[in-house]
């Protein structure tokens, strides 16, 4: 599967979710991300989330203990994980490149059809 299309996908579930388990996934994805674009490499970003830990950030933020930030996560997490597996066991992804059409345009454009069914949007 495209990752690319995984993250439109994922991004789609995470606008679903209830405001607040929303704004609260979204503040530690943006601090994780504001993270990663400083680190170099992944040790270096390692070292940055153990120094900076966006989960004790968002604690702080919206007034939290620790221990019910990381469980609201997981929950969040455990949701998204269960229904991005529902929406990629409906989802037909085909290569069509070799199709007759396709070699007629004598590119170098890969063409694929992509279909979910509607029922699971």
């Amino acid at each position: 599967m495209n990752s690319h299309l995984m993250e439109i996908i994922s991004r789609n579930m995470v606008k679903s979710l209830p405001p607040k388990q929303k704004e609260i996934y979204e503040f530690v994805v943006g601090l994780e991300e504001e993270l990663a674009q400083k680190a170099l490499t992944s040790e270096e970003f390692m070292d940055l989330l153990v120094k900076h830990s966006p989960h004790r950030q968002a604690a702080a933020h919206f007034n939290l203990s620790f221990g019910q930030l990381m469980m609201t996560m997981h929950e969040i997490e455990d949701f998204i994980n269960s229904q991005l597996e529902n929406k990629l066991n409906h989802i037909t992804w085909v290569e069509l490149t070799g199709s007759a059409r396709a070699r007629k345009k004598r590119n170098k454009v890969k063409y694929f059809y992509f279909s979910l069914n509607e029922t699971q949007l």
